[in-house]
């Protein structure tokens, strides 16, 4: 059989893009090299417990706002999605101060006054932007507005100059910096836009996901193959080959051929392209461009099972910082750890205890490349030795904020860049894809077009990582197939 539309890779974004043709009537078939569904959205499960792996929480789910409508439209808002504390979504512990975050730009604007008063003014500025940047998200789809200030223009802006600009106090820029492990903070390279668009959706409203990410990702392939298409699963593509200057099939590891007339790729561009492994229409210069463009940091993962009634639950998230300067955290120094995040899960049985929590540190491809080529439970007992004493220093890190943890923790496990790459095929395990550079937009910002005509890509590495960005970039790669005015109409833009 030959499918309308093959896709490689069932993240969030494949996921996505299958759901999209198979709604217009495209015949899919959306191949998964492994056996879990979801990429970053993936769970794993111990002793009863479901653990997160990428997925933690959403922003802009408020009946109406951005995500709300896009997972409205990808029959998701069934999911037991949970509400965050609004007046207290988030926690930074700066300078060993704790400062609150809360929803909506007004809630916002006091929480931090109380702490700012100097700087009320300045976040009603901060906010001011943030809003109109969120309030334009959907003209993206627009291609007369490609080019307008709340788009394009802003990816060539410096995020971190905009705050200077805005804000005089060297430790609010901090503070309002601080819920940012959620995207890789860098002053030299991190575009407004990406900065601007994350903060906003959070601010706008946050949201938990009771019982794990990985039922998004589920939910899509049951309603794919519901409109007749096709998830496979340990169907991993081998190689992409193309006849006559277009893809024609791809071969799978067991030497399997899928027929497609598209196929997208939500697989990391460079792992694309290793896929096309002879291509009269890729150039040498195109591939090395790819290869050569740089990837975000990794980050470390102590998935921690707690001991029963032993740490209350928060409805909210911390971010602990021991340094003046929260924007060198993903500098890649992998010697001691000088922030994290501490996410806590829904509890299962309802209770008001957490049941389990992950902290999450940055960590470069560097501190794990020596074990590159190993197998998964095969690495070596160094490897599981430097894994045991990261996950220790993250346990000793927090408590020194949450002091309850370090006697609370049962058991841990672990994940570093080396299992991204592993299980989700990122390229050296980064954690949001590809860098993206303010000074040099058109090399980074990638669109998902490819020299092959009927190869699209799409995923996190092309226009925005995270929930709502790996969502927008779905549509933008399907509008390639069903049109930019079929995908206007669907969302009723």
């Amino acid at each position: 059989m030959k499918y309308d539309v093959v896709i490689i890779g069932a993240g969030l974004g494949g996921l996505e893009c299958g759901y999209i043709c198979a709604k217009h009537g495209k015949s899919v078939c959306v191949l998964e090299q492994g056996l879990t569904l979801g990429g970053s959205l993936q769970v794993f499960k111990r002793k009863g417990h479901t653990f997160d792996t990428g997925y933690h929480y959403i922003g802009a789910y408020d009946k109406g706002q951005s995500l709300h409508r896009l997972f409205d439209y990808f029959n998701l808002t069934h999911l037991p999605f949970q509400k965050m504390d609004s007046n207290y979504f988030d926690e930074v512990v700066y300078k060993d101060k704790s400062y609150r975050f809360a929803n909506g730009y007004d809630n916002f604007v006091d929480a931090l006054a109380e702490e700012f008063p100097s700087q009320r003014q300045n976040l009603k500025k901060y906010v001011d932007f943030l809003s109109k940047v969120g309030d334009n998200i959907f003209n993206q789809f627009s291609p007369k507005d490609l080019d307008s200030f709340y788009t394009a223009s802003l990816f060539g802006q410096s995020a971190y100059d905009f705050l200077k600009e805005t804000f005089t106090n060297e430790d609010l820029i901090n503070v309002v910096s601080g819920t940012s492990l959620k995207l890789e903070l860098k002053k030299e390279t991190l575009p407004l836009y990406t900065f601007a668009q994350i903060n906003d959706s959070f601010i706008r409203s946050a949201y938990r996901l009771k019982g794990g990410g990985g039922q998004i990702a589920e939910s899509l392939a049951a309603d794919i193959e519901k409109m007749g298409g096709i998830v496979k699963k340990n169907s991993k593509v081998d190689e992409l080959v193309e006849v006559d200057g277009r893809i024609a099939y791809a071969r799978l590891a067991n030497g399997e051929k899928i027929q497609g007339e598209t196929f997208i790729s939500s697989a990391h561009p460079s792992a694309t392209l290793e896929l096309v492994k002879e291509s009269s229409k890729i150039r040498k210069i195109y591939r090395n461009r790819i290869s050569r463009l740089q990837n975000t940091t990794g980050m470390f993962t102590a998935n921690i099972k707690l001991k029963k009634d032993t740490l209350p639950y928060l409805n909210r998230n911390q971010y602990f910082y021991d340094t003046d300067d929260v924007w060198n955290v993903c500098d890649g120094d992998d010697s001691h750890i000088n922030g994290a995040l501490m996410s806590y899960q829904v509890p299962e049985d309802g209770g008001d205890y957490a049941e389990n929590v992950d902290i999450i540190v940055p960590m470069s491809w560097a501190a794990v490349e020596q074990w590159d080529g190993t197998k998964v439970m095969q690495r070596g007992e160094e490897y599981e030795s430097m894994k045991q004493k990261k996950a220790e220093e993250c346990v000793n890190f927090v408590s020194k904020y949450v002091p309850q943890l370090k006697n609370a923790v049962d058991t841990i496990y672990t994940s570093t860049p080396l299992t991204y790459k592993d299980y989700v095929s990122t390229v050296e395990g980064s954690a949001y894809g590809i860098r993206k550079d303010y000074n040099n937009v058109m090399q980074t910002l990638l669109t998902p077009r490819t020299p092959i005509e009927n190869l699209l890509l799409t995923g996190q590495s092309l226009n925005l990582h995270g929930i709502l960005g790996v969502s927008m970039t779905s549509l933008f790669t399907t509008a390639e197939i069903v049109g930019m005015d079929t995908v206007k109409e669907d969302l009723k833009l």
